[in-house]
């Protein structure tokens, strides 16, 4: 088969595996109605429910070894964003160990045409699997019917696409833990838990971010969090400018708000900008999902006190070995079925996955950074 001729991000630099933080194996994640307690480097000992399994299913796992041939591509949301870089650094490291020719089309924020006309490119040119995160899963679903019924595996990551357009979903993080984590992270900025919030999102159609605001919304029916007082989401697009121009919109709009929480890598870097210099630290603070290497400054100068993320290399790991097990047969792509993935150089074959509802894997819970714990985890070679 010939290479498909899409033009592919550039190789991560050596180490980026550091930046961004995975927890592992252990206790199940509580319901958003009872939200966790702030993680510690000790959250390194937790995981979700799907992620745990008996000593026979473990037994019976199937592992993933390839050997995979042909093309594998990666869909991300856009291009040049330091977490899908991160992440197909993770499906890199998986084509190295499982066989396939992995790449990765340019695309801009946002852009779901373009999104649309990768779709079609890899089905007509023949690939193996379609690795994707959607910037519009109702808009991308028709596309990637047609790559399904062209015998093209889809793998979904980051963000799902329309139920019927996947064989499987890789969720980087449990939907339920993560918006009980990111109210508590509020809860502990506001002074008291008292106070107003606001979400800065990234476009009003992402699935993930959907998740976690009506996970969030859930939460903050508990009465911990009665002093807690929502007064909107803004959308950024993921787009640095518009997100600096939400977050200006919303301190505008609201001047009592305490905390803006923002479960975007590019949005949560933007708030923490606009609060800097609009000289509002200590009166406003920010958190919701970030990297290391962006956040150190804001969590060191108290605009962002915490924030919470996964691994991105795991997850574009994980999502190309799922790839590879859906086209070597190694796995159906049914709910039920456990299997494991090699672990080489990182720990992801320590655990079995086990599809779940909806052909859902889960990749794990979430992890929180502080002051405690951030030096440890900041790339010495830059992101």
């Amino acid at each position: 088969m010939s290479r498909l001729v899409f033009r592919g991000f550039s190789r991560a630099a050596a180490g980026m595996a550091l930046v961004i933080v995975l927890a592992g194996c252990g206790s199940t994640v509580p319901t958003p109605t009872t939200p966790p307690a702030t993680a510690t480097a000790t959250a390194a000992a937790t995981t979700t429910p799907l992620e745990v399994a008996s000593a026979s299913a473990v037994a019976s796992a199937e592992t993933i070894t390839g050997p995979a041939t042909g093309g594998f591509i990666v869909i991300p949301k856009q291009s040049n964003n330091p977490y899908f870089d991160v992440a197909y650094e993770g499906a890199q490291d998986a084509a190295g160990v499982l066989g396939g020719d992995v790449s990765a089309p340019r695309t801009s924020g946002g852009d779901q045409t373009k999104q649309m006309w990768m779709i079609q490119t890899a089905t007509n040119q023949g690939a193996q699997a379609i690795i994707i995160a959607p910037n519009d899963p109702t808009g991308d679903a028709p596309a990637l019917q047609a790559a399904m019924a062209a015998g093209v595996k889809v793998v979904g990551f980051d963000s799902s696409p329309v139920p019927g357009s996947y064989n499987v979903f890789v969720e980087p993080v449990d939907t339920a833990a993560m918006g009980g984590t990111l109210v508590q992270m509020a809860c502990d900025e506001a002074p008291g838990c008292t106070g107003e919030i606001a979400i800065l999102s990234a476009a009003q159609n992402a699935t993930d971010q959907n998740g976690w605001i009506a996970a969030m919304q859930t939460t903050l029916t508990s009465s911990k969090y009665a002093g807690l007082k929502l007064d909107g989401v803004y959308y950024g697009n993921d787009d640095p400018t518009i997100s600096t121009r939400q977050t200006q919109a919303m301190l505008a709009a609201h001047p009592n708000l305490k905390v803006i929480v923002a479960p975007t890598t590019v949005g949560i870097v933007a708030a923490a900008q606009v609060v800097t210099a609009k000289k509002k630290t200590g009166r406003v603070f920010v958190t919701g999902i970030g990297t290391p290497q962006d956040m150190a400054v804001y969590v060191k100068s108290g605009v962002a006190p915490e924030f919470a993320t996964w691994n991105a290399t795991d997850l574009g790991y994980v999502a190309y070995a799922v790839a590879v097990g859906l086209v070597t047969g190694q796995i159906k792509g049914n709910v039920g079925e456990t299997f494991t993935v090699p672990s080489d150089p990182s720990p992801h074959g320590t655990q079995p996955y086990t599809i779940g509802a909806g052909n859902v894997v889960v990749l794990g819970p979430p992890f929180v950074f502080d002051a405690q714990n951030i030096d440890q985890y900041i790339n010495p070679f830059g992101f």
